[in-house]
Formats: C-alpha cells, sequence, structure tokens
C-alpha cells in the first residue's frame, strides 16, 4: 500500500477491477432507478391527469358562461325589439313575461306574471314587437290570464291597410291563422295584403299589424269569401310581451267572444 501510495503502481489494477465491477454496480443501483423513473412517471402522469381534468372543468365552466351570454343576448334584443315597438304605439308600457301556456289543443290563452298589484286591467290590449297579440280576460292580484288572436273565442275589429276595407278577424284555434268573417266575394281584398287594427271600439291602438293575406277562396255559390290570415306577432315563441296602459279617455274594455264582436 505504501508502494502504491508513492508510485501508484497498482493504479491499473484498481482501472481494470472498476471495469469488472461497474456493471455490478449498476446492476444493484438498477431497481432503485427503476423506482424512481416509475414514481417519477407516475407523479408526472397523475399531475397531467389532473390538470386536464382542470382544463375539462375550466371548459365546461366557459361553455356554460357563453350559452347564458347568449340567452342575455338573445333577451337583449327582443327587450330592444319591444322597447322599439312601445314607441311607436304608446308612452306607458308594461312589460311582462310568460309563465305558463294553455295546453288545450283548441284553447291559444297564456298567463303572464303581472297582475292587478301592477295595474293590469281586464280587456288591457297585448302585443309584441310585430303585431297584435291578443287581450288580458282575467287579471288577478299578481298574474293575469291572456286570450290570444288566434283562439277560437277571439275576435277583433280590423281593416285591410291598402284599400280600407273593415271587417272582423276571428280565431281559428289554429296557432298561425286568423280569418276574416263575413266578407263578401266582390271585396277589395289580395293575397299579400296587410290586415291592420281599426281602432274601433278601443280595443288595440289603430293601424297596428294584426296579419297578412295568405290565401283566398271564392265561390259563386257561397255568400261569403274564405279569406285566411297568418299572423304577424310570434305569438308561439314570444317570452316577453307588451301590455299598452290605456289613458283615462280610452279605458280598457272587457273581452268579448267572437259571435259578439263579429255582429
Amino acid at each position: 500500500m505504501f508502494a502504491d501510495h508513492r508510485g501508484h503502481y497498482l493504479s491499473g489494477v484498481r482501472d481494470a477491477l472498476s471495469l469488472v465491477i461497474y456493471p455490478l454496480q449498476y446492476a444493484v443501483n438498477l431497481p432503485t432507478r427503476a423506482s424512481h423513473w416509475i414514481s417519477d412517471n407516475l407523479r408526472s402522469r397523475v399531475e397531467l391527469s389532473a390538470r386536464l381534468e382542470a382544463a375539462r372543468q375550466r371548459e365546461l365552466l366557459v361553455e356554460a358562461q357563453l350559452e347564458k351570454f347568449e340567452q342575455l343576448k338573445a333577451e337583449n334584443e327582443r327587450l330592444r325589439a319591444l322597447l322599439h315597438s312601445s314607441i311607436k304605439v304608446a308612452d306607458r308600457v308594461l312589460v311582462a313575461e310568460l309563465m305558463a301556456v294553455d295546453m288545450d289543443p283548441y284553447s291559444r290563452r297564456i298567463v303572464l306574471n303581472k297582475g292587478r298589484h301592477h295595474g293590469v286591467v281586464s280587456g288591457q290590449s297585448l302585443i309584441d314587437a310585430r303585431g297584435v297579440m291578443g287581450q288580458v280576460i282575467h287579471a288577478g292580484p299578481i298574474s293575469s290570464t291572456a286570450l290570444l288572436i288566434t283562439d277560437p273565442n277571439h275576435a277583433m275589429p280590423v281593416q285591410i291597410n291598402r284599400s280600407g276595407y273593415r271587417t272582423v278577424a276571428v280565431g281559428s284555434g289554429v296557432a298561425n291563422r286568423l280569418t276574416l268573417s263575413h266578407v263578401p266575394n266582390n271585396a277589395d281584398i289580395q293575397v299579400g295584403d296587410l290586415v291592420t287594427t281599426s281602432g274601433l271600439g278601443q280595443r288595440f291602438p289603430a293601424g297596428y299589424p294584426v296579419g297578412r293575406v295568405r290565401g283566398i277562396e271564392r265561390d259563386s255559390s257561397r255568400p261569403f269569401a274564405r279569406i285566411v290570415v297568418t299572423p304577424s306577432a310570434r305569438l308561439g315563441r314570444n317570452r316577453e310581451v307588451l301590455l299598452l296602459i290605456p289613458t283615462e279617455s280610452e279605458p280598457a274594455s272587457k273581452a268579448v267572444p267572437a259571435a259578439e264582436s263579429a255582429s
């Protein structure tokens, strides 16, 4: 050892022994290194899975927020349209939301979230941004029931915008159809004519859109023509509506059945 310390005579032997021992050392350390590699790999996979799950949750949250924003955008557009409509017809209006729809296939009634407490009265006109929808037939304390213009028990005085011919529009019980009652075959009415409120009876503001003539059947064997009108209002798709608040000089009248209005 002294000679090796002084002259490094055994350095070659040590190098040779290190070459022989290295594989043994590597084999002995291999399980430990493998366990460390597996542990690090599993930890990375767990962290990656956690990050992916957090990203999925954030994505779902963002998608839900985007859906909410789209709903708010659509609601804002509807309210803007109603506001523009209210400027055209009256200064005093009340915005109401639909609470329920009558499920009777032959009835066209809706329930609104405004009642007498909010100033709603029976006979009050109901419109949307495109046309007349109906009128209130019952006003409760905090809610009210409205009869749509397509209900078979509803009738309203109207006129043809082009010719000025006055008649009565009666509900058919079908969601998108009105009929003009007791119109002679020679009446000046054409397909595509705009039908508006006449203002008679002071139930609806004069000149407000009701619908357009969709079809005319004239039969010489019958005294009256069969005229079908498509409503202008979005009767089956509205969520918000306008209630026109009548002035003191124009009190709201109660809803009248079709037979009485047509007489």
